[in-house]
């Protein structure tokens, strides 16, 4: 008897490799961070990649939009996307002005929200599907 197959949306797919380019990117620039303590270089790796960071921020917005629009499902993980992004604007903010009492915590809040939509992306299973042909 023919097993079932499974398959991922497209939409799907940049979805999951949008959550893993955001959640690579905010490891990056926490490495950079604690590079900055000792190496004067750091500064120009941590600027480069708050561009980087905030570019995923943006693309992982456009990715939830599209992995819900063919399906028709829950708005949510938009939301959480879109509210991800605006902490993302006030982290490049407080960085700028140099707010270090601000910028370091919500860092690392980031990178746990971040992490956590990537659990969740990857743990999402794609509906079963009958196989075609023999």
């Amino acid at each position: 008897m023919p097993r079932p197959a499974t398959t991922t949306p497209r939409g799907e797919t940049f979805l999951r490799t949008a959550a893993v380019l955001q959640s690579v990117a905010l490891f990056f620039q926490a490495s950079t961070a604690g590079l900055l303590l000792t190496s004067s270089r750091a500064y120009t790796l941590h600027d480069y990649g708050s561009k980087v960071m905030y570019g995923a921020a943006m693309l992982y917005v456009l990715a939830t939009i599209l992995a819900w629009r063919p399906g028709g499902g829950s708005a949510r993980p938009i939301v959480y996307s879109t509210g991800f992004l605006l902490l993302a604007s006030a982290q490049v903010a407080l960085g700028i002005a140099h707010v270090a009492a601000l910028h370091v915590p919500l860092g690392v809040l980031m990178f746990a929200l971040s992490t956590l939509a990537l659990v969740r992306v990857l743990s999402a299973r794609a509906p079963l599907r009958p196989a075609t042909g023999s």
